[in-house]
């Protein structure tokens, strides 16, 4: 197998599996508005990374953990609405970042394989943080995972019993900032969403415990990159969006099979 392949494949498989437990705590805290918001706000990060003549990777991680810090200090000292701060965030970083891409003429960036992903040309200088990151984001997850799930059951009666109510949605926000910069390289800003929100999806049907469905979410991911990138190899079609097809294919099927 060809060396770029495994990267390839070793990239994908480390996102898809902390993506089946990560996007079923977005689909249960109702989050998808806010992985929307740090995938737009991914473009602002790649702009900074050349300005500042840092690498895109580490300027995206930046941009979008200090999005999801600022996020939270405007609901807590603003009461603001989390839509509505949502709402006012995503449209201005990604028009902050068109606006900065306008000033860098001489500089060539190449805008499609950010907003599409560019599994293929994954190297192994790049391949190491997806694996590390990943697996840190794994761990928290362990560590976190009956606080974080009484947390989402109910917030008012988690708070009454003790739990660090403000730090745990401060760390399943970063935690997903971390995922969302790093799967940037496989599936692009557009499809990031899709990567955490459907292997969930379709893992959710068929689930009789959140840990079942955490399972199967990362599960389905695997597979979904798999056959992605065999379609890629052989079809020549755009890495990132074929693994969001299969992706796709597999929670239609889900529906054809009986609801648990």
């Amino acid at each position: 197998m060809p060396v770029f392949l495994q990267n390839a494949l070793l990239a994908g498989f480390a996102l898809a599996l902390v993506a089946g437990p990560l996007g079923s705590f977005v689909l249960w805290r109702r989050l998808a508005y806010f992985g929307d918001t740090l995938s737009h706000a991914a473009l602002l990060g790649i702009v900074l990374g050349f300005l500042l003549d840092i690498a895109p990777t580490l300027a995206v991680t930046v941009t979008c953990l200090l999005l999801a810090v600022l996020l939270l200090l405007l609901q807590q000292r603003q009461k603001l609405a989390a839509d509505s701060v949502l709402g006012i965030l995503a449209p201005s970083t990604l028009s902050l970042g068109l606006v900065l891409l306008s000033f860098m003429r001489d500089v060539q960036v190449n805008i499609e394989g950010y907003l599409f992903g560019d599994l293929l040309a994954v190297s192994r200088g790049e391949l190491i943080p997806i694996l590390g990151g990943s697996a840190l984001v794994l761990l928290l997850l362990a560590l976190l995972w009956r606080p974080l799930l009484r947390l989402t059951l109910h917030e008012e009666l988690a708070e009454v019993e003790g739990l660090p109510v403000a730090a745990l949605r401060l760390a399943l926000m970063l935690m997903l900032a971390l995922v969302i910069a790093l799967a940037m390289k496989v599936v692009g800003m557009l499809l990031i969403t899709a990567l955490l929100l459907i292997p969930a999806a379709a893992a959710r049907r068929h689930a009789k415990s959140p840990l079942q469905m955490a399972v199967r979410a990362s599960l389905i991911g695997l597979f979904a990159v798999a056959l992605g990138i065999s379609l890629s190899w052989f079809a020549d079609t755009p890495a990132g969006p074929s693994i969001v097809l299969c992706a796709a294919a597999l929670f239609l099927l889900s529906l054809l099979l009986p609801n648990r």
